[in-house]
């Protein structure tokens, strides 16, 4: 079992330790307390300077320095706050840094309330236990034979058929049924690369459905979107060397992954609201009654310090835009401020829980409006890789890693 290192300020007395155990045990893992005294919870304190109020984050860093300083056998790390508590949200940041800067551990954080579940946490417990145990799988650079990527994805189902490290066929719907949609890719995936299904030779499956699909299709290879969401990305920009940080804007939420070499080594998910989502540009689009290539086209020509928007809420958020145009706004403008709004939510919710390393890699549908690209450069103060397929990446990657079982299935 993978045995994961639990940093918390207290889930033990909120009522939510045993959905992060069960998330744990659910994948392999296998949560530990680092083993510190009193003494030694003053000493980290002094040493750090770092000044808390609660003794349970006191509690926190001295177990962060525990398995810094080799004193505790962790394999991965989950960092978990209470989200009300603003001291635990700085205490929580800090000590992923700490962890980061000195070891090589796979780090999560998670905001929990006292009505987490574990299927709330699956993913990320996943994610780690992968890191950990398929390290030599993704490392894999080159997809090799046919090979078949799905994506079941909350808002939309992907396929992509990859033939000798190049993307064949391709198919993209939106999801309605997990298996009819998924095969109604898949049969335009290979459709267009021209082949049949019994010539696919690896089959890899990833999204919010994959093991529901993975079962139908016999897959190979079934894994979370976190780290196959990663190796499609870095695949496609040409960044598989060094470091990178990959932002996925989804369909209901959003990744912000920082990576070495391709791998995930500190990651979040979620978000406050699908306020900073792909629903948001959907919903936005159809109150202008334009279509979303056209609202990032819009986006990229207008000026968001034209309208106020005052709200992370999907709802609110709307609500903003209908009252800017009732207010004789220009669509434009309007445009720009949703893409605005959505760029500025994931750099002060997601990416402030990562490290942020050059190359920039933004992926997912939004990723193809101009308008979202332009923002998050802005925002962000740098340039962005936003590469050829970047719709497609849970579907590349899958496709990729599942290609590692090739051999395996031709010696048996």
């Amino acid at each position: 079992m993978v045995k994961i290192a639990l940093l918390t300020c207290g889930a033990e007395w909120s009522g939510v330790y045993h959905e992060i155990e069960k998330a744990a045990q659910k994948v392999g893992g296998e949560l530990i307390f680092p083993e510190v005294d009193l003494s030694y919870i003053d000493e980290v304190e002094d040493r750090l300077g770092f000044k808390v109020g609660s003794a349970n984050l006191k509690l926190m860093f001295a177990r962060a320095m525990s398995i810094i300083e080799g004193n505790t056998d962790a394999e991965a790390v989950f960092i978990a706050t209470c989200f009300r508590c603003a001291e635990g949200a700085l205490v929580r940041n800090e000590v992923r840094k700490l962890i980061q800067q000195n070891t090589n551990l796979p780090v999560v954080m998670y905001s929990f309330t006292e009505r987490t579940k574990a299927s709330e946490l699956l993913t990320r417990m996943e994610a780690l236990t992968t890191i950990v145990e398929r390290k030599s799988l993704l490392a894999r650079k080159k997809q090799e034979g046919i090979s078949l990527g799905i994506d079941s994805g909350s808002t939309t189902t992907k396929a992509v058929v990859m033939i000798d490290d190049e993307v064949a066929g391709t198919g993209w719907i939106y999801t309605k049924d997990v298996i009819e949609s998924a095969k109604e890719a898949v049969n335009n995936a290979l459709k267009e690369a021209g082949i049949s299904l019994d010539q696919v030779e690896t089959i890899g499956t990833t999204g919010y459905g994959r093991y529901t699909v993975g079962e139908y299709f016999k897959a190979d290879l079934i894994q979370e979107e976190l780290t196959v969401n990663s190796k499609g990305a870095a695949y496609l920009a040409d960044k598989q060397e060094g470091e990178a940080t990959v932002i996925d804007i989804g369909g209901m939420d959003n990744k912000a992954i920082s990576l070495y070499d391709a791998i995930p080594d500190g990651f979040t998910m979620g978000g406050i609201c699908a306020g900073a989502s792909g629903r948001f540009f959907e919903i936005t689009a159809r109150r202008l009654g334009v279509s979303l290539q056209e609202l990032g086209e819009l986006a990229a020509k207008g000026d968001w310090r034209k309208i106020k928007m005052n709200s992370y809420c999907i709802v609110f958020g709307i609500q903003d835009l209908v009252t800017a145009l009732a207010e004789g706004a220009k669509a434009e403008d309007v445009a720009a401020a949703a893409a605005h709004s959505v760029a500025e939510q994931v750099f002060e919710q997601q990416l402030q829980e990562v490290d942020v390393r050059d190359p920039v890699i933004l992926v997912g549908g939004s990723s193809l409006l101009k308008g979202l690209v332009i923002a998050m450069e802005e925002v962000l103060g740098r340039k962005i890789i936003v590469p050829r397929y970047s719709q497609l990446i849970g579907a590349v990657g899958a496709a990729l890693l599942s290609s590692g079982y090739r051999y395996k299935k031709m010696k048996a």
